[in-house]
């Protein structure tokens, strides 16, 4: 039987121990990987209730980064996704919406441009503060549902965190009130350093057969890149390319809409192309800083990037895409943006791993290495939640 989104949330309640009640919202992989230091924090000092819209459902996407992490089990499972895109947002809003209503809390928290950061819709609507952290990004393209999510989140918030002075001008070029939105940098540097040890500990290679420097390692998963049939064809043929050129094993950490869309093309890759269920935080993460080269259209390919080059391992980092909405990274030569033909490829892989024997990384983000962006969102939260109530909502 398949699971119904939850609408009674009677039996959700907040500890009621004098502390700020805060509801912090997640819904993917990324998001649970870069706020597992801000949760932690929050927890620390405020009364929490973690809501998961399970807008990622395999375990590969969601409760390995739990353990791996160290972060508690969520309050509540939303169980949003529903049989079309259209139902999924639906039931996030509806659910948010529920429990938001249900639970009273004094604050919502969110991260990122996921449909799971529509849930701010009903917080607004109910005269919640609404905190969000990634504020501010923009990559310029359209073509990406994530972009309108930014702008919609950006614009209902009432207090924006930017990573950036990049996403900092975004926001002030929007009309947003200077006075409510702050620039934090990255919470992945925090993350990070805090599993270091456990990442250069990961027994991944051994595992898996690989050896150190020699092969790619390969991350491809956007919208963009899979579901659109000319991006599809071109990308997965320049990665058949580059299977016959380095004649080295590329490991395909692939997602299960990934999978299933190779399947349903039937299209063949190249036997040195290994697909890989998408791994935990730390075999991941080791992986990356001992590949010969990382080509991937993760948003968190650049801090990674800078974070490593930061620590003494850095790697040579391709992006699959056509924009970025991290020019901060692209400022200090932290990764190169390839495009997705296989010229453009290829030439990528070639400059980035050439520059990288040669010492011509990148250096590390200033935005990216501050290690209390934690410290910073208690602060700004606890600091921000009565003037919204009192300037914005005018409740007392």
């Amino acid at each position: 039987m398949e699971k119904q989104p939850k609408f009674d949330y009677s039996d959700i309640k907040f500890k009621d121990n004098g502390k700020l009640k805060l509801i912090i919202v997640v819904g993917t992989r990324p998001e649970i990987i870069r706020l597992a230091a801000v949760i932690n924090k929050c927890r620390q000092y405020f009364d929490v209730i973690l809501a998961h819209t399970g807008q990622n459902y395999d375990y590969n996407l969601n409760g390995i980064f739990f353990k791996d992490l160290k972060l508690a089990e969520p309050e509540v499972y939303m169980d949003a996704v529903g049989d079309d895109l259209g139902a999924t947002c639906g039931n996030i809003i509806n659910c948010s919406y529920k429990l938001f209503a249900q639970t009273k809390p004094d604050g919502v928290l969110v991260l990122g441009d996921t449909n799971s950061c529509l849930s701010v819709i009903g917080a607004k609507r109910l005269h919640i503060p609404i905190f969000h952290m990634e504020a501010g990004n923009r990559c310029k393209d359209e073509c990406l549902p994530e972009e309108t999510n930014r702008r919609i989140v950006d614009i209902i918030s009432d207090v924006n965190m930017a990573y950036s002075e990049h996403a900092r001008r975004y926001l002030a070029d929007c009309g947003l009130p200077k006075e409510r939105t702050y620039v934090t940098g990255s919470p992945m540097a925090e993350v990070l350093h805090n599993n270091l040890a456990e990442i250069e500990a990961s027994d991944v290679h051994q595992r898996l057969g690989l050896e150190k420097g020699k092969y790619i390692l390969l991350s491809a998963h956007r919208e963009e890149n899979i579901d659109t049939e000319k991006n599809f064809m071109s990308l997965f043929s320049a990665i058949n390319k580059m299977a016959e050129k380095y004649d080295m094993p590329i490991l395909y950490s692939c997602h299960p809409r990934s999978r299933n869309r190779l399947a349903a093309s039937g299209f063949q890759l190249d036997p040195r192309v290994i697909q890989h269920e998408p791994l935990g935080f730390h075999d991941y993460n080791c992986l990356q800083m001992n590949a010969f080269a990382v080509v991937s259209d993760s948003g968190t390919l650049p801090e990674e990037s800078s974070f490593f080059t930061s620590v003494g391992h850095p790697f040579p980092a391709i992006c699959i895409r056509t924009s970025t909405e991290r020019p901060e990274a692209i400022d200090k030569g932290d990764f190169i943006i390839a495009g997705i033909d296989e010229k453009s490829l290829l030439q990528a892989v070639d400059t980035a791993v050439e520059l990288c024997r040669d010492g011509q990384h990148g250096i590390p983000v200033p935005d990216y290495v501050d290690e209390n962006v934690s410290t910073k969102v208690v602060k700004i939260v606890q600091s921000y939640v009565g003037i919204v109530n009192k300037m914005v909502w005018r409740k007392y």
